[in-house]
């Protein structure tokens, strides 16, 4: 419990307040005691100029004793505490009422007395102490006269017996005792109010760790803990802490979810390609059976079945691989300005003669205008290789595959479209998948290996870019993608 936040913190204030109480006190001792030595200077600012106005201490240069044993002794009796010296214009200490012994310096400083006489230091104003070799304390002064100017001073130590009176004094005084309990007080009350405030802050702390430890012994599942994001909104450090990991927490969660999904489509990936490399190669390794059994008159049309597998074999193959490039960030697109419009035209005719032999037009619709775009060539002539190719397959005798394009000020965009048999709506969102085609052959005559349209997706965003798809079942589909204009070299 010693080792929490919200201990460490009242700690903290506890120790904090104890040196600032200790300061606190020691500053109104201190204070006290130069308001206490300002205030008796005051009042006896004119104590010695008085005394001196009214007693002949010195008679010329000599000392007047009677006088100035007079003069001790009802001192003496008005204020015990006061000490009464004579010195001469150079400091020295001609006269005093005190035993020989008690007198350790025998000369004083006279700038102070000078400073007192001339109004020029700022009170309380302190002078060589007689009775101490180092001490200082509050003082009257006051010149006396003689026949050529200024014979000696009267200087009077209002201090008395030492600074322990005044200490005495503040240690009985009844104001200062309860200033001190009132400070306590505070202090007290403050620590009080101060913990309440630490524990409620640290509340929240306490709850964000929970939440995170509850998170991590969920194996990243637990959602119960998080806070909704519009509550943070305006917090202080504490709700943007944890604001930040419920971001990171469902950003975990949704990747772990897309790991998931990644890992059941590539489980779902691996059976279906199975599925499809197994049933080439049994037609393959039963034609070639055949093949062994025949005479050679009779082996040309397995062999020609024979060769049409293994072709269908090799090109599932050879897709495996060029997906498997694409996907692992290797392949650096050579980015060039090339007519979008000229290679839409060279792939449709490339595509005429299979659309012949199926009965079916490949019409385009080309501006007469160049459309140049900034890409890959190679890469974009296998995306609309694979479009045309996915229309021409799922599109009936008598259909119609459209190309066409779209010039724009910032893209040019490529569409293709057909009259075929569509797609289901709940389908849409997977088509895009590895190997989708596989798990639903369900369109007789319609053969592939389901990767065209992946490998199209993965080559498009490499060029920042994504394709778009809008179909209606029994009418057709059309696919869409645009590349950015860019004008010609």
């Amino acid at each position: 419990m010693t080792h929490s936040l919200h201990a460490r913190l009242i700690w903290t204030l506890l120790i904090l307040l104890v040196l600032a109480g200790t300061m606190l006190v020691g500053l109104a001792i201190f204070v006290g005691r130069l308001h206490v030595e300002e205030a008796s200077q005051r009042l006896n600012r004119h104590l010695a100029q008085d005394i001196v106005a009214h007693e002949p201490l010195m008679v010329g240069a000599t000392v007047n004793a009677p006088a100035l044993k007079q003069l001790f002794k009802t001192l003496m009796v008005i204020n015990p505490r006061i000490e009464v010296y004579l010195v001469d214009t150079e400091g020295r200490v001609l006269a005093f009422d005190a035993p020989e012994d008690v007198v350790l310096r025998r000369a004083i400083d006279l700038a102070p007395v000078r400073a007192f006489l001339d109004g020029t230091g700022s009170l309380p104003l302190r002078g060589d102490d007689p009775r101490q070799t180092s001490g200082r304390k509050i003082f009257s002064a006051a010149p006396i006269a003689g026949q050529n100017g200024t014979a000696g001073y009267l200087y009077i130590v209002l201090a008395g017996g030492a600074w322990e009176g005044v200490t005495q004094m503040m240690e009985e005084s009844t104001i200062l005792h309860l200033a001190l309990g009132a400070t306590v007080t505070a202090l007290l009350v403050t620590l009080i109010i101060g913990t309440l405030v630490f524990i409620g802050l640290t509340r929240r702390l306490r709850r964000l760790t929970d939440g995170v430890e509850q998170f991590q012994r969920s194996d990243f599942q637990a959602t119960e803990h998080l806070q909704p994001p519009e509550r943070v909104t305006g917090g202080d450090e504490i709700d943007q802490l944890a604001q930040a990991f419920d971001r990171m927490a469902h950003r975990i969660q949704g990747q772990i979810t897309e790991l998931e999904r990644a890992d059941a489509s590539r489980r779902e990936l691996v059976a279906n390609i199975s599925h499809d490399l197994r049933t080439p190669m049994a037609a393959l390794a039963g034609s070639l059976e055949t093949l062994a059994m025949l005479p050679a008159g009779e082996r040309k049309e397995h062999l020609g079945v024979a060769l049409q597998h293994a072709e269908r074999l090799n090109r599932l193959i050879e897709e495996l691989f060029e997906l498997a490039r694409l996907e692992s960030g290797e392949p650096r697109l050579n980015l060039e300005a090339f007519s979008l419009a000229e290679l839409v035209q060279d792939v449709g005719q490339k595509f005429a003669q299979r659309a012949e032999r199926r009965n079916l037009r490949l019409e385009t619709d080309i501006p007469a205008q160049a459309a140049f775009v900034q890409g890959d060539i190679g890469l974009i002539e296998r995306v609309l290789e694979n479009l045309i190719e996915n229309a021409l397959k799922y599109t009936p005798e008598g259909g119609v595959v459209r190309l066409s394009l779209q010039p724009g000020p910032t893209a040019t965009a490529a569409r293709v479209a057909d009259d075929g048999i569509g797609i289901p709506e709940d389908e849409l969102p997977r088509i895009f998948e590895r190997a989708y085609r596989i798990a639903r052959d369900e369109h007789g005559g319609a053969e592939g290996t389901g990767l065209g349209l992946a490998i199209a997706r993965r080559i498009l965003h490499l060029h920042g870019s994504d394709i778009e798809v809008e179909s209606t079942p029994g009418a057709g589909s059309a696919f869409t993608f645009a590349l950015p204009t860019k004008q010609a070299a």
